[in-house]
């Protein structure tokens, strides 16, 4: 009975253990390339125009439409040289009856 109950709370210190790992204040390296899909803001390139006003790592989003029910959140950062870094998407599929986020 003690070897089972051992066990039993070396796995839920394990399973606890998985969860915490790479929570929020954990860097765990630059994040990988996102590549360009169409309705991106720098799918054909960067824009012709700059963002001049705005500071240099600030970041915004761009939401479009994939289809009917598959849209998607993009975030974009604006780099040193004022061009538009694709750093995330988010793909969010809206069922008949609710949204799957």
């Amino acid at each position: 009975m003690k070897t089972l109950a051992s066990t039993a709370i070396m796995t839920l210190a394990l399973a606890l253990a998985g969860c915490t790992a790479g929570g929020p204040g954990v860097y765990l390296g630059p994040a990988p390339y996102v590549e360009p899909i169409p309705g991106s803001i720098i799918y054909r390139g960067q824009p012709r125009t700059k963002l001049t006003k705005s500071p240099i790592g600030s970041t915004f989003t761009h939401e479009f439409r994939i289809d009917a029910s598959t849209r998607a959140v993009e975030t974009y950062r604006i780099a040193p040289d004022r061009s538009l870094e694709l750093i995330d998407r988010r793909i969010i599929r809206e069922w008949l009856f609710g949204r799957d986020d």
